[in-house]
């Protein structure tokens, strides 16, 4: 199948910054300080200073962003760590990867982030940290959050990988909670050409902490003082990432309008848009819209050359090394109905008008052609009343 329009272009962002990413990699091979070298450091700074933190410590992905993230928080065996099931599996490997076990909370219905009436009726005296992850580009709900955190004692660790230059209340994603964790896998809006990730902190014990343990627990070559890994940031993504986080700004402001392109042209034919929070800036990692004829719309535009994701199908706490946890089928009715219903449609800062009017316009036709054929299938109406017939509309 010929995909006219893909759920994301990643040569289209690549083109016009390829001379300049081409001369950054040249530069890192030519002086060959590849070990956290001058892009790393640069890029730390740069990045805490767009989030307004204090420190970034630059991490080979985003899985071990959250792991160390837990880690420097002494957060482990018997620890509990409340969080969502509405996310990627790696918030669940992180918190597993430690030894703590994930509780989770259902999410809300409109945002698809942690519902925060749940929080407190999951704390027990193991409670270590809530975990609120940021989805597809919105901040959680953190002002309950926090205060829930500071009632209760609590770190507060953000899942701000699908979440770069997101606000909330405005702040940005990474400086509310004691540690921020950001992912810089190839599609998000600032991606890497491999992999990175990033921790942010205003702690600066905090930041040692990660510091040392994403270098085999070391400060000192050949001293190791904790038990730590390798999971330092690559130099070369590094030089990458520098380049395209002075672009990050507009390149979300595109996607913002984007996403409003599609509020306009989606009104009205009946599928469920993207909400965003009163005094929040979405930044559109993705697209998500809501149906229940979710598989039929996904595949009616995949024939009509249109990409489509699923984030995601399967949700956390039903994937097979999750269930021992205790939260089985229809324990997170919202997460388990989302998963059923949810599709992301096309959406980076290259998408035209022209196409996201293309997408919007199929999805019109399917779900017209729906109603057609459900009003078809109606059973005819006896005469009531005056001997006019009862007048049924479809979805009634």
């Amino acid at each position: 199948m010929n995909i006219e329009i893909p759920l994301v272009d990643l040569k289209a962002q690549y083109r016009p910054l390829k001379a300049e990413i081409e001369r950054a990699w040249a530069e890192v091979l030519d002086s060959m300080q590849l070990f956290l070298g001058p892009n790393t450091r640069a890029f730390e700074q740069e990045f805490a200073e767009y989030c307004g933190v204090n420190h970034a410590i630059g991490v080979s992905d985003g899985t071990q962003a959250l792991h160390l993230a837990l880690r420097a928080l002494d957060i482990g065996p018997g620890d509990e760590v409340i969080t969502v099931a509405n996310t990627f599996i790696a918030t669940l490997e992180a918190i597993c990867l430690v030894g703590a076990v994930p509780v989770f909370v259902d999410i809300d219905p409109v945002t698809y982030t942690m519902d925060i009436t749940q929080i407190e009726s999951r704390i027990t005296p193991r409670t270590r940290a809530i975990l609120p992850v940021h989805l597809y580009g919105q901040c959680a709900d953190m002002d309950p959050i926090l205060e829930i955190a500071r009632k209760w004692n609590l770190y507060v660790i953000e899942d701000a990988c699908q979440a770069h230059g997101a606000e909330y209340k405005g702040r940005k994603a990474g400086s509310m909670g004691t540690l921020g964790a950001f992912s810089f896998y190839f599609s998000k809006n600032l991606g890497a050409y491999g992999e990175g990730g990033m921790v942010t902190t205003q702690d600066p014990d905090i930041a040692r902490r990660v510091r040392i343990l994403r270098d085999h627990g070391s400060e000192r070559r050949y001293e190791h003082d904790s038990f730590g890994l390798n999971g330092r940031l690559d130099e070369l993504q590094a030089a990458v990432l520098r380049i395209k986080l002075r672009c990050l700004d507009e390149w979300n402001n595109r996607r913002r309008e984007n996403a409003a392109i599609y509020n306009t042209a989606l009104e009205g034919c009946g599928v469920e848009r993207p909400v965003e929070l009163v005094g929040c800036r979405h930044v559109y990692h993705l697209y998500v819209i809501r149906t229940r004829n979710r598989d039929a719309l996904r595949d009616h535009l995949m024939n009509k050359g249109i990409g489509t994701g699923i984030h995601y199908p399967i949700p956390c706490h039903l994937q097979p090394p999750y269930r021992k946890y205790g939260f089985g089928e229809g324990s997170l009715p919202v997460t388990e109905a989302a998963a059923r219903e949810i599709l992301s449609l096309p959406m980076y800062a290259e998408l035209t008008q022209e196409q996201i009017l293309r997408v919007a316009e199929e999805i019109r036709l399917f779900q017209e052609e729906q109603q057609e054929e459900a009003f078809a299938v109606l059973p005819a109406q006896e005469p009531v009343g005056n001997g006019h017939s009862a007048g049924l509309r479809v979805g009634d």
